[in-house]
């Protein structure tokens, strides 16, 4: 474990910086003027390097992962992330927990692309309300955010609950939802119920039949993607 950590963590993943690879990266998470990720910028260091890092500097305090997440470039943010989900993973102290989920909580506007919430949001907001579920509500005022990630977030931490069996909030969130005009909310929220298919795939067909008609297509062909053929077709003609 490195003593002085973060000019350490910084100087390593600037020293890892792929130009080439950051120009790929820039144009595949959409970067441009008026595109989701406007103004973010990669580094081009791949994800499993990045995920040696966050364990090596795993003992980084929480006001140098604030820096972290505060930085304009994007590996900064997720390795920041990264260490804080491996931070609470191993805690069993529950202030801990509870510290480190607020915190998370408190960041939400530096968890602005869809893989810094996929890879963070499960896990630490997900873990924590599935253990303090009388605080659930907090997933459903982030499902009525106006932000893309808080809404984002909201749906994707539910795949905690999913792994448990618990449907009830996943399809409740995914309502709320539906009306949501961004692809990347249609994605998420396919997604998620395309897991809940995996446990349960009566309930996930249940649900679709109800809300067919307020479905993004997008989110539909999500949703069935793991459906046998014949039934999956039924599905996008409306005919079930």
């Amino acid at each position: 474990m490195v003593l002085f950590m973060l000019p350490e963590l910084k100087k390593e993943l600037n020293s890892l910086a792929d130009p080439m690879q950051a120009k790929i990266l820039q144009r595949f998470f959409k970067t441009g003027r008026g595109e989701y990720g406007e103004g973010d910028i990669f580094l081009g260091i791949k994800v499993p390097i990045q995920r040696k890092l966050a364990k090596k500097y795993l003992g980084l305090k929480l006001n140098d992962i604030q820096k972290l997440l505060n930085s304009k470039i994007h590996e900064e943010r997720l390795v920041g992330l990264l260490i804080l989900v491996s931070q609470y993973n191993k805690t069993r102290d529950s202030k801990k927990k509870r510290e480190i989920f607020y915190f998370y909580l408190n960041n939400t506007a530096k968890i602005n692309n869809w893989d810094l919430v996929d890879l963070s949001a499960p896990n630490i907001a997900g873990d924590y309300l599935l253990n303090n579920y009388s605080k659930k509500n907090i997933l459903y005022k982030l499902a009525r955010s106006k932000n893309l990630w808080e809404k984002r977030i909201s749906i994707v931490s539910t795949f905690a609950f999913i792994r448990q069996k618990k449907f009830e909030d996943t399809l409740a969130i995914s309502e709320i939802l539906l009306g949501d005009t961004h692809d990347l909310i249609h994605k998420a929220v396919g997604w998620m119920l395309r897991e809940v298919g995996k446990k349960d795939q009566n309930v996930l067909e249940e649900f679709l039949k109800k809300n067919y008609n307020n479905l993004a297509r997008t989110t539909l062909r999500y949703a069935i993607e793991r459906f046998e053929e014949k039934k999956r077709k039924s599905f996008l003609s409306g005919k079930f």
